[in-house]
Parts: structure tokens; C-alpha cells; sequence
């Protein structure tokens, strides 16, 4: 059994996993409530930590006295070949994401967007060589953005249902640009990478990944929990290339 730790910029997700079966789920706010949630961390044997935030020592060593416990990170092996030039800086989630959409499309061409605090592209080819991608700004931040950068925009929440390309005040045009925009971004990324790279898979993951998988024009595959699939799959390769 594994306890899966995936620490974002804005949540916690951690799961429990049978070998390739997901059995549970959960998201906190902070890391130290999963310590205090014991009933949990107790379904499992050995434990993996992805996370892009920093300082994460003492909740690792807090969580390894419990539970044999792995940070994943540049050294940790993978059954990619990474070729990123700055291994060291690349995020967890991405190259997590990429391992996952391995085991599902081994041998392709595969494109893996992870749509959540940022718009994250990330490469792998038909020769399981991990290239790198993109990053931009993700539809929050991007509301966020707005706000904080200019003196008279408002802040704006999203509106999925909001579907519109001519905003007719002040709070639609901002709808309109963010989420068709971010629509248009994706769209031409893929479209991008479809004219330099033959027969490509691409897949959708993050927590807006249920919105503009309805919105994309491009053929796409969704998985919500990629990062988190990645993750047990490369705690499992560890286990059995120890």
C-alpha cells in the first residue's frame, strides 16, 4: 500500500494507492494536518512527497519516523531518460505528470498539460526522452493578475458557465479574455506541436482540466489525476529497482 503526497502551490493532495489502484483520496490545506490525520497515513507501507514548494525537511522527517518515506526529485530514478538541461529546477509535478502519461502511452509522442495554478506543458517522446515545454500563467492567476497589476480592475472569480467572446461590461471582457484566451493559448500549443511532432498524444490534467476539456479544439485525453498516478508509479519503480 502507498501513501501518495503531491504538495502544490495552493493544496495538498495525498491518496492511498494498492498497487496501480487508487483506493483513496483526499486534499488538506497544510502538510501538518495529514500527520494529525494517522488513521490515514496507517493504510500504507512507504510513502513518496512530491511537492514544488520548498522547505519541506521536517514535515519529511516527521513522516518518515512514521513511514518509509522518498522525496521525489532529480535523483530519484524514473523510467524516462531526462534530458531537461536544469534537472535540479524542474518541478516534481511536471516531470510526475510526464511518468504518469508513460505507463498509459508508452513509445508516442506525448504533450501532457497540466492546467492548475499554472498552464504547464510537458513533453516526452516516442523514445520515452523527456524534453521539457511550457509554462504560463493559469486562469486564477491570470484573474489575479489583472487586479493586482492594473489601479481600476476588479478582482474577478471564475465563471465556467460563461461562454461569451464579446464581453459587454467591464466583468465579462475580463471573463472573456482569461477563458477564451487561456482556450486559444492551449489550443495553439497543441496545434504547435502537432506540426513539429508526428502522431501525438495529448492529455489534459489539473484542476481546470474538467472545464477546458469541454472548450479545447484540439483531441485530447483527460486524466485528473496524473500527478498523483505519476507519483505511485514511480514510488512502485523505486520499489522494484531498489
Amino acid at each position: 500500500m502507498n501513501l501518495i503526497i503531491d504538495i502544490g502551490n495552493t493544496r495538498v493532495k495525498a491518496a492511498v494507492f494498492n498497487g496501480e489502484t487508487l483506493l483513496e483520496s483526499k486534499v488538506y490545506d497544510n502538510v501538518s494536518v495529514i500527520l494529525s490525520d494517522k488513521a490515514f497515513i496507517s493504510k500504507a507501507k512507504r510513502a513518496i512527497i512530491g511537492t514544488v514548494v520548498k522547505e519541506q525537511e521536517d514535515f519529511y522527517s516527521a513522516l518518515n519516523a512514521i513511514i518509509p518515506t522518498i522525496i521525489f526529485n532529480s535523483e530519484t530514478k524514473i523510467p524516462l531518460t531526462n534530458l531537461y538541461q536544469s534537472a535540479s529546477t524542474l518541478g516534481s509535478d511536471r516531470l510526475a505528470a510526464s511518468v504518469g502519461a508513460y505507463y498509459l502511452y508508452p513509445n508516442a509522442n506525448v504533450l501532457v498539460i497540466d492546467v492548475g495554478t499554472c498552464i504547464k506543458y510537458n513533453f516526452t517522446n516516442s523514445k520515452n526522452e523527456y524534453l521539457g515545454g511550457g509554462i504560463s500563467p493559469g486562469i486564477q492567476m491570470k484573474f489575479k493578475a489583472l487586479q493586482t497589476f492594473t489601479s481600476k480592475l476588479p478582482l474577478v472569480e471564475a465563471n465556467f458557465s460563461y461562454n461569451e467572446l464579446v464581453g459587454n461590461n467591464t466583468q465579462n471582457s475580463i471573463l472573456s479574455g482569461v477563458l477564451n484566451g487561456s482556450v486559444a493559448e492551449i489550443d495553439g500549443i497543441i496545434s504547435q506541436y502537432k506540426l513539429q511532432f508526428t502522431d501525438i498524444i495529448c492529455v489534459l490534467t489539473g484542476g481546470d482540466s474538467e472545464y477546458l476539456a469541454k472548450r479545447l479544439k484540439n483531441s485530447i485525453f483527460a486524466h485528473q489525476n496524473l500527478v498523483i498516478k505519476g507519483l505511485n508509479d514511480i514510488l512502485n519503480y523505486n520499489s522494484e529497482h531498489k
